[in-house]
């Protein structure tokens, strides 16, 4: 396992978000997040990265406890890709994705021979190399979110780590990038995505983790989660799941319970 979490406790203030959270993640896995609304995913993911420290337990990265490593250090193994894009709108698509080496070679050294290639490599990936030279002000949402994507990929990361990367994004686009995120994970890249969307998660992911007010409720394959009376006390739906000859995901249909 490259990413492991026991027994975790993070709150605000005196309100528990999380509660005895325990999680793992493999070389070469794809996991799905999903859950309603505000139950604390974002959260998981960020406390994941490192980025909020937990009340009570630890987050293991590569068999070491997180706490132990630096934010630089952390950088070289582990990516995370939010929906929100932080980039200036002045940058070029080239910088931003640039940005995913300095983990590497620090803020201020140019960047080597490496270093470019692998800012190339992530632009080829994402297909988005004849934007390289555009203004992250002039995309379209979905190609922005590519941009941020590669830049996470430019940092060459054992571990990647996605909140809602599909938010806003056409089916195109959606498409799109799931099937980057199917070359990034057969390369050996363990791969968490928070997903809004249960039948695309179902379709994408090998497994998948219900979250819901707090606490992980189930986890298993797509199916089994899907199935699990966990799942329809969350959404507070019926599920139902119908085979389709020829595809090897159900279709999930969802009425009001």
């Amino acid at each position: 396992m490259v990413l492991q979490a026991r027994d975790l406790v993070v709150a605000r203030g005196s309100r528990e978000i999380l509660r005895r959270v325990e999680v793992d993640l493999a070389a070469g896995e794809a996991v799905a997040l999903v859950g309603p609304n505000a139950v604390g995913k974002s959260t998981l993911v960020r406390t994941l990265a490192g980025l909020l420290a937990p009340r009570a337990g630890e987050v293991r990265l590569l068999g070491r406890p997180l706490g132990e490593w630096s934010r630089e250090a952390v950088a070289r193994v582990l990516a995370l890709v939010t929906s929100l894009d932080e980039g200036p709108d002045t940058f070029t698509v080239r910088d931003r994705v640039a940005l995913g080496r300095y983990p590497h070679c620090g803020p201020f050294r140019s960047l080597s021979g490496a270093d470019e290639e692998a800012v190339l490599r992530a632009l080829r990936l994402t297909e988005i190399e004849h934007l390289a030279r555009r203004r992250l002000g002039t995309l379209s949402a979905g190609e922005r979110q590519l941009a941020t994507l590669a830049r996470g990929l430019a940092q060459e990361p054992k571990v990647l780590l996605l909140d809602e990367p599909a938010a806003h994004l056409d089916v195109g686009h959606q498409l799109h990038l799931f099937r980057v995120l199917d070359e990034v994970r057969a390369k050996g890249v363990a791969v968490l995505a928070v997903v809004h969307d249960l039948q695309r998660a179902a379709a994408w992911a090998q497994r998948m983790w219900l979250l819901d007010r707090g606490q992980l409720t189930a986890q298993g394959t797509p199916a089994e989660v899907l199935g699990s009376p966990a799942c329809a006390q969350a959404f507070g739906v019926a599920v139902h799941a119908h085979r389709i000859a020829g595809q090897a995901a159900p279709l999930y249909q969802f009425s009001e319970a």
